[in-house]
């Protein structure tokens, strides 16, 4: 079907190709990818935009010998294309199918696993001194894009890398725009580099008034190229940025001249230490609705390819989350919100819209938005912090000792908690309960709907003696009742007197179904809808009950079934619990549905829990 792209099993055929063959190549490659993502779904706009980048990689460097590091990983489709994993797309994402990221079990070629961003310079480093330290010689290759260069990781590593001077290739891929649209200083610098004419216009003039001097100009251009950092320090303020960190830094190119990008990846090959490339690229490239709005095909499901994406009628949590804070925000001048580079993800361009001034958004930054929610809760304001329960993992030391600590009134808003689906072990939210139930001063709420969602903003906007995290999924918003008053004690939602199963969150409604298989009053419902603290009136509840079953789609340990077992044991209470939860293993990606089953944690396998407690 494709003259070029299906003869390509390794980076070997594709060295074999001419350039001119290698442009065609990039076009069958993004006819391919909208071909094949608007029927699995996955990354579209931002591999569209590495094509001729990822091409010239491949020309110049030798994989698997020389080491890619792609960050953040959802940029690497091309890769796998060219690695020889064009049959792998037809179940990209899907459950036992080809990663949406690099993975080092699935291909050679794949030298780390990067879910999460920011991390490539680090791991390119450690790399990089391996390396030295076992006497080889191979090239490692660090491919950024300018979103993740916002993350603090990431600056960290530059400075170690300018420091220690390791000899990793960094191929900074700016497309101007992570998921949200990049902010902060570093966007500004990388503004100027993008913008700035003076260097190139200057460069090129003096190239070719000189070189027609007879026996001068080729001696005196190369005099002037010893003198390049110079000039750039001078005239392109941006680049002083890497220089300083002690990086030899090049560019800005066009990262969609493929010619141009061969050769400059030759110069950067020959360079001597560290060295940045910086590549401009354009998010969707070749793909007209990806390059108007790059957001909405940043990860989309199955769609129509000769059609626009458009906004869907559903009711997520997300926009849950985002149109009641802006209800709330309306009557309350203090309530301010935090994305780490996240607006649209969790629902906050309406706030964004409604209060430009009292929405921040701090790049790929989860620690700096912690510590920053904290300062203004301690000086009179109410920030809210919307992060995906994966990403607030990289935040943890500051949640300790910067909110819990001082009892900083900050709401986290965790997206996302739970199972995600077809991202996989990087991205499911299945840690929060664990790494935040142990931490004193911090309420844990998880809504079983968006009704009561909306009543634990609610609370949670006038609560001040301490943080609040309120942890809800991913998809579909379920309606199951009217939000209750109070202090969210635990809910009984079907009376029983044998079996009584505790459910949190999402999962809440599975266990609602399942108890309903049961006519008689033998198995009832209990919404755990405050994980910590546990109210003394789940004493009552749990009494009358011979049995407890707990289920969540989290893991175990250290999990809402341990917040329960451990209430148990204080209170002297005799009931047996059988937790129902993920064990000591990471989750693959998947449908919802299908996860769900494999873990046993779907309608059917509650059914066979009870049936086996109900049989002693």
């Amino acid at each position: 079907m494709y003259k070029y792209l299906s003869a390509i099993h390794s980076p070997e055929d594709l060295k074999k190709l001419t350039t001119s063959e290698k442009i065609v190549l990039a076009h069958e490659i993004r006819t391919f990818l909208i071909a094949s993502i608007s029927k699995t779904g996955g990354h579209l706009a931002s591999n569209l935009g590495v094509v001729e980048l990822t091409i010239a990689l491949h020309t110049v460097f030798n994989s698997p010998s020389d080491q890619f590091v792609w960050d953040v990983g959802h940029q690497a489709y091309v890769h796998k294309l060219i690695t020889g994993r064009m049959d792998g797309f037809d179940s990209l994402r899907q459950h036992e199918g080809m990663s949406g990221f690099p993975k080092r079990n699935e291909s050679a070629h794949d030298h780390f696993d990067t879910g999460h961003s920011s991390t490539s310079i680090s791991a390119g480093v450690g790399m990089a001194i391996a390396r030295d330290l076992n006497g080889k010689t191979h090239e490692v290759i660090s491919i950024i894009g300018d979103g993740a260069l916002t993350g603090g990781m990431a600056l960290e590593a530059l400075n170690h890398l300018g420091h220690c001077k390791a000899n990793v290739k960094v191929i900074l891929n700016d497309n101007e725009m992570s998921i949200s649209r990049n902010v902060g200083g570093m966007s500004i610098s990388l503004n100027k580099l993008r913008t700035n004419e003076k260097y190139y216009k200057l460069k090129g003039n003096t190239k070719r008034q000189l070189m027609k001097l007879p026996s001068l100009g080729k001696p005196l251009v190369g005099l002037i190229r010893k003198f390049k950092g110079s000039f750039k320090y001078f005239l392109v303020d941006g680049s002083a940025f890497f220089e300083e960190m002690g990086l030899t830094y090049i560019g800005p190119i066009n990262g969609h001249d493929l010619e141009g990008i061969i050769k400059h990846l030759e110069m950067v090959k020959h360079v001597d230490g560290p060295v940045l490339l910086h590549v401009v690229t354009k998010k969707g490239k070749g793909y007209p609705f990806a390059e108007q709005h790059p957001n909405k095909y940043h990860g989309v499901g199955a769609f129509n390819p000769s059609e626009p994406i458009l906004s869907g009628s559903k009711v997520d949590y997300s926009k849950v989350f985002g149109d009641k804070l802006i209800h709330l925000a309306v009557d309350n001048p203090k309530i301010v919100a935090i994305s780490a580079a996240m607006i649209e993800g969790t629902g906050l361009s309406g706030f964004a819209e409604h209060f430009p001034n009292r929405i921040f958004d701090v790049g790929i930054a989860e620690q700096h938005a912690v510590t920053l929610a904290a300062g203004m809760a301690l000086n009179g304001l109410k920030p809210f912090v919307a992060l995906y329960s994966t990403f607030l993992q990289r935040a943890y030391d500051q949640v300790v000792h910067d909110v819990c600590i001082q009892r900083a009134p900050v709401v986290f808003c965790i997206d996302r908690a739970g199972l995600v689906g077809n991202d996989g072990e990087t991205h499911h939210g299945v840690f929060d309960i664990s790494y935040l139930s142990h931490l004193p001063n911090l309420m844990i709420l998880s809504p079983k709907d968006q009704n009561e969602l909306r009543a634990m903003l609610s609370f949670a906007s006038t609560y001040m003696e301490g943080p609040i995290a309120i942890r809800y999924p991913r998809g579909v918003a379920d309606h199951i009742n009217e939000a209750p008053a109070g202090n969210f004690e635990p809910e009984v939602l079907k009376k029983g007197n044998k079996i009584g199963i505790v459910a949190t969150g999402k999962m809440v409604k599975i266990a609602l179904s399942a108890a309903e298989k049961f006519e008689g009053a033998e198995v009832g419902v209990i919404n755990l809808r405050k994980i910590k603290p546990l109210d003394d009136s789940f004493v009552d509840v749990l009494s009358d009950f011979d049995k407890i079953i707990t289920i969540e789609d989290h893991m175990l340990a250290g999990g809402m079934n341990e917040n329960v077992l451990r209430f148990l044991r204080k209170n002297e209470m005799k009931q047996q619990l059988f937790p129902m939860g993920i064990d000591d293993v990471f989750v693959e990606q998947g449908e919802m549905d299908q996860l769900l089953s494999a873990l046993g944690l779907d309608e059917l396998g509650l059914l066979r829990k009870i049936a086996e407690v109900l049989n002693g």
